[in-house]
């Protein structure tokens, strides 16, 4: 049930809108529909990028999967796999760079498989995300995506991931396991560290957050300006955490709800 404490997106005082650097947004059902950028969003992203305004995405989805969006879209980067992978344009070339080092991502690289075997053999129906070869440090089964899970199963592979002291996150497609300390915040942390040599504890409310699922519930509860679009309420009775705001429209119209309202950035570049 979503607590009377959220308030409309187009409720937030102008205020605290004046001095935002930029929007970390979740791609799935946040930008998308059916894994295709909606034209709203992307617009929106366009009309950020000519403010002065960095986005950066942050997913569960895997760095194969990003990579030609990390190139195509107007974002500061795309971090993937829930924070293990980041990748950014650099001059005339696209970064990838990875949260773990090549030993520890090779040492568990048969670890994975094993765990995939595992959730394969002892959950009935669940199968791999269809994205799944261009997965570098996790893996994910599909629940929601070309496949259906009912909320016991998807209970089950989680209960499976983390019995094999995995991390494992629900997306509203994918669930998500890895081994590691990375999680969305993390991999926010970092990479505005890595582009912009800023910390973001130390300037939190001005950066928002945008998301659609249960997975983006620790970065509404980290982000004073988190945004939700209108089907997270599809995941009213799994939040325990809620964003501050949440949106009229849904998907890429939420998100485009939610650059509207940004004034563009004084400086031209977001982090002035």
């Amino acid at each position: 049930m979503q607590p009377l404490s959220v308030v409309p997106w187009s409720e937030v005082p102008g205020g605290a809108l004046e001095g935002v650097r930029g929007v970390f947004t979740d791609i799935d059902d946040t930008l998308t529909r059916d894994g295709a950028i909606e034209a709203a969003a992307l617009k929106a992203l366009q009309a950020l990028h000519a403010a002065g305004l960095p986005v950066v995405a942050i997913t569960g989805r895997p760095m194969g999967w990003s990579l030609p969006f990390a190139s195509a879209w107007p974002v500061a980067a795309i971090v993937a796999e829930n924070g293990a992978v980041a990748m950014f344009r650099q001059g005339d070339g696209l970064v990838t760079e990875y949260a773990q080092d090549e030993v520890t991502r090779s040492r568990n690289t048969e670890r994975l498989r094993a765990v995939a075997e595992r959730v394969l053999c002892e959950v009935p129906g669940a199968t791999l995300a269809q994205d799944s070869p261009g997965r570098v440090t996790d893996i994910a089964i599909d629940h929601s995506e070309f496949a259906h899970l009912d909320p016991n199963r998807i209970a089950q592979v989680v209960g499976v991931m983390r019995s094999e002291g995995m991390n494992a996150s629900v997306s509203s497609i994918h669930i998500n396991g890895w081994f590691g300390e990375h999680t969305k915040l993390s991999g926010a942390r970092w990479i505005l560290r890595r582009l912009f040599g800023r910390e973001l504890d130390a300037e939190i409310e001005r950066w928002i957050y945008v998301g659609d699922s249960t997975n983006d519930q620790a970065m509404f509860g980290h982000f004073p300006l988190s945004g939700g679009v209108a089907n997270l309420r599809d995941f009213a009775e799994q939040l325990h955490t809620w964003p501050a705001y949440i949106t009229l429209g849904e998907r890429g119209a939420g998100f485009a709800e939610v650059a509207a309202r940004l004034p563009p950035s004084p400086s031209g570049r977001g982090l002035g």
